[in-house]
């Protein structure tokens, strides 16, 4: 397999997610399989009705492996970009064939400003270190109304049950899912966004996710 093309940062990019580098492989080639209960049940629903709204020049951030992949239309320009280097690898033996891959981090994207119409982020502002900063670089790269499509996990609520938990196994949970927090306050950092106004959120769950993770919100946000 060739080489997966890696970008050069722009600007400083946040220390990231340290873990054993054994189980940085074995989630990798495990990912789909951890994955696929809640795909079958229907979080691939979900990824087709939202990743299908994105047209033109597309950028998705933090890939995975591809579950996305299958679901854009058919005429859109899709640039898929994944951070990890083993999932990457998984990513690009996917779907090569049918869209460009790079190795890049979701907040120093390789991409002009105002270039892009649509980005996609699936369960991926759970993972990474800064969440403002990624909404930074993409209100960077999308044209004046362009389109962030979301679809993240996300915190259960202060005071409720299950939020309460959700604080107290943050850091196990983190440990295993390779830098993911389970407790993230995503809806309110996308509301607070300066440079989005948000056209859709609907609060939903992901189908047969361990309960730590399975209040998603799913919507898109303007670039204002």
């Amino acid at each position: 397999m060739s080489a997966i093309p890696a970008a050069r940062a722009a600007r400083p990019i946040p220390e990231q997610h340290q873990g054993s580098e054994l189980w940085a492989r074995a989630f990798a080639a495990l990912y789909d399989r951890l994955m696929a209960g809640g795909e079958e049940a229907g979080m691939a629903d979900i990824r087709r009705e939202l990743v299908g709204q994105a047209a033109g020049r597309v950028v998705e951030i933090g890939a995975g492996t591809g579950l996305n992949a299958d679901f854009y239309a058919a005429d859109a320009d899709v640039l898929l970009t994944e951070p990890d280097v083993h999932l990457a690898r998984r990513l690009q033996q996917r779907v090569a064939e049918r869209h460009e891959v790079l190795h890049a981090h979701a907040e120093a994207l390789p991409v002009a400003v105002g270039s892009v119409d649509a980005i996609v982020s699936t369960l991926v502002l759970c993972t990474v270190p800064d969440p403002v900063m990624v909404l930074d670089e993409a209100a960077r790269v999308l044209r004046p109304g362009g389109r962030l499509l979301f679809a993240e996990h996300v915190h259960a609520g202060v005071g409720s049950r299950l939020g309460r938990w959700q604080d107290r196994l943050e850091r196990p949970w983190k440990a295993f899912a390779r830098g993911c927090r389970c407790n993230r306050h995503t809806a309110d950092v996308l509301r607070e966004h300066p440079a989005f106004e948000i056209a859709r959120l609907e609060r939903t769950e992901w189908p047969k996710a361990s309960l730590l993770v399975r209040p998603l919100i799913v919507g898109q946000a303007v670039r204002v």
